[in-house]
């Protein structure tokens, strides 16, 4: 790669990260993701860039960790599968990252499974108290009230107090329409969230393939 392209791709990728950051700012989480995962196509030239005429080192790729970040929290399968379809393709990745990115997206998915089962026990149990859960779902209390509250934060749930914890109770349901795009070739459709969280027959190009939610009704939403 010439320097006029890696030094063109470092734009490109710092434009699309200060998009990224002003979303997360207002909290369209959503549209956070999307925009990073458009980072990638210049997260490659970017690196060399950065590494051969700026002599940096990197420990992380902003691009990638807030990706890390929501995708588990909105329950985004897709995300994580292109992550890690870009580590496969693109080794270098990896290779000049200190993290071991592999290993945090493998923590991202056990983070995301551990998530969806809250999900759908709070969509299932209405006002479910927040200190019962462990006794529901096992694991650890410290868990389970992190994802509480970081979905508090983010408008999905909402905390009621009540004799020392918390009735739970969702601001958004997986039987709530919302719109998605079919990743294999661009169909808009509106379905319900659940179904879109797994792959689904594609309506126009009938391939079995995810859709990315796109709903701006889900960011208004989280918006609050």
């Amino acid at each position: 790669m010439k320097k006029a392209d890696m030094e063109a791709h470092q734009a490109q990728y710092k434009k699309l990260i200060n998009k990224a950051r002003t979303a997360e700012r207002e909290g369209l989480y959503t549209q956070t993701v999307e925009l990073e995962l458009a980072s990638w196509d210049y997260v490659d030239g970017m690196m060399l860039y950065e590494r051969k005429y700026n002599n940096n080192d990197f420990s992380s790729i902003w691009g990638i960790d807030l990706i890390l970040k929501y995708a588990p929290l909105l329950l985004d399968f897709p995300s994580l599968d292109k992550l890690e379809g870009l580590l496969k393709s693109c080794r270098r990745i990896e290779k000049n990252t200190s993290e071991c990115l592999a290993e945090k997206l493998s923590e991202a998915r056990s983070f995301l499974h551990t998530s969806h089962r809250l999900w759908n026990h709070i969509e299932n149990n209405p006002e479910t108290r927040q200190d019962q859960i462990r006794k529901k779902l096992g694991g650890q209390q410290k868990q389970w009230d992190s994802i509480a509250e970081k979905w508090e934060q983010m408008g999905l749930l909402q905390r009621t107090p009540e004799n020392g914890s918390y009735r739970l109770s969702l601001s958004t349901r997986l039987g709530q329409l919302i719109v998605g795009k079919c990743s294999s070739c661009g169909e808009i459709t509106e379905a319900p969230k659940a179904m879109l969280l797994e792959k689904v027959t594609c309506p126009q190009c009938n391939n079995t393939a995810w859709f990315v939610i796109t709903s701006t009704k889900i960011d208004a939403n989280i918006k609050g």
